[in-house]
């Protein structure tokens, strides 16, 4: 069931052989080994750009992850497989899935950010200022939360939300 992985950088390399060591080793049972197995294949696949590949392994792990945080990260990598393929939409759905169990997974408020950023950037291009102004509004509630949550990261949303006056010290 594993597939091997294409990558020859010595991370991924030391990734792999940790995480068969811990498949073999970590009293889980074999349902969690086996959810934890097509997570690993997922992420194999997503790093080789093998995006349906990865999302079948992906829905195959969360039929069987019955840990939330586990699948608060299977939902989050959905998100960014849907996200890299211009599916916003599916993207902020399963960002909002992750955020549901886990309203704390920052990465997952900072891409819902970015989505409506960059919506209200395109709206303002095409001169829609209200949807524009609504959909920077919600970008700036989502990165609101982030740096709040993480004051020493996401130097990009401090900036937009300085530059925009839209953080209140």
């Amino acid at each position: 069931m594993r597939k091997s992985r294409t990558n020859n950088n010595f991370i991924d390399k030391s990734f792999t052989i940790l995480a068969d060591i811990l498949l073999r080793v970590f009293p889980a049972s074999q349902q969690e080994k086996k959810a934890f197995s097509y997570y690993l294949n997922g992420l194999s696949a997503q790093d080789d750009g093998e995006y349906a590949e990865a999302l079948n392994n992906y829905y195959q792990a969360l039929e069987l992850e019955e840990d939330l945080y586990d699948r608060s990260i299977i939902l989050y990598n959905i998100g960014l497989i849907y996200g890299k393929n211009g599916d916003y939409l599916k993207a902020l759905k399963y960002y909002y899935f992750t955020l549901y169990i886990n309203p704390y997974f920052t990465s997952a408020l900072n891409n819902i950010a970015v989505i409506y950023h960059y919506q209200g950037l395109k709206a303002s291009e095409k001169q829609s200022f209200l949807l524009a102004d609504s959909l920077l509004q919600k970008a700036s509630f989502y990165w609101l939360k982030v740096v709040k949550l993480d004051p020493n990261s996401y130097i990009e949303a401090w900036n937009w939300l300085k530059t925009t006056e839209r953080l209140k010290t």
